[in-house]
């Protein structure tokens, strides 16, 4: 379970030639009874891990289709302790590991240590923190560790060298290599210089480098994954299961399965 339930599947995946799959999804978004749905299809196309997003009213990150599917959540009456019971429920029915994606507000309040321990409780194996910055991870790593929860640190292309390197230090899991200048959402095309980045951040990193932000396309799975291990699909995910096109979804999940991607 945990951090080492993680690395099995991402290095199962790697092993094979492969390269890994993350898609994103917001829990409660159609109402959380068709969650567990939702990560047994994920599973069934091929993901490697679910991102498992918690809505929050001040989604700093996110663009513009997670920040309403976050509304719709909410509407529906989505909590942080509601997700983390239906996980509770399902988790004997799952083997793929989860992330939850969350802002530290929400653990706060709920509280570190119970939201560890109801964590473990529930079968997730790493979190995502988008707002806590190096400075303040002793306020939950303590906690994480306890339970052998993985914290998933970002690397961001506006950072210095120096903070890339530690952020490449800590992160357990896999590294989220934030690809653009601004928050999460479909783009057509990407700015140049992002394989340097991608391929310094490779350099850097002993743990597996996951490109994430704005990944839409199976051209944008491809070409990213050639100077990395995978890829992190958020908005186009979210958008596919709001319409009901699961085919675009499995789409996008096989372009990362080719095994003549090779890392340059």
């Amino acid at each position: 379970m945990g951090k080492k339930r993680i690395d099995e599947a991402i290095q199962g995946v790697l092993q094979q030639g492969n390269k890994v799959f993350v898609p994103y999804i917001m829990a409660g978004d159609g109402g959380l009874e068709k969650l567990a749905d939702q990560i047994s299809f994920l599973e069934k196309s091929g993901a490697t891990v679910v991102e498992l997003g918690i809505p929050f009213s001040d989604p700093v990150a996110d663009g513009p289709t997670i920040q309403e599917a976050g509304i719709r959540a909410l509407s529906n009456g989505t909590t942080l302790e509601k997700v983390l019971d239906t996980l509770k429920g399902s988790k004997a029915s799952r083997s793929i590991p989860i992330v939850l994606m969350t802002y530290f507000n929400l653990i706060f309040v709920y509280g570190v240590e119970r939201f560890a321990e109801e964590c473990e409780a529930a079968g997730v194996d790493g979190v995502i923190i988008p707002d806590l910055p190096l400075e303040e991870e002793e306020l939950v790593v303590p906690a994480l560790s306890k339970h052998e929860i993985a914290l998933i640190r970002l690397a961001a292309p506006t950072s210095p060298r120096s903070r890339l390197e530690e952020i490449a230090k800590r992160t357990e899991g896999f590294l989220y290599a934030v690809t653009v200048k601004g928050t999460t959402g479909a783009r057509s095309e990407y700015e140049e210089g992002v394989a340097g980045y991608l391929k310094e951040l490779k350099s850097l990193s002993s743990a597996p480098v996951l490109a994430g932000f704005g990944v839409s396309t199976p051209e944008h799975v491809q070409s990213l994954s050639r100077h990395c291990d995978g890829v992190i699909v958020g908005s186009k995910i979210v958008r596919a299961l709001a319409d009901e096109k699961p085919d675009d979804i499995k789409e996008l999940i096989n372009a990362a399965k080719h095994a003549d991607i090779k890392m340059v």
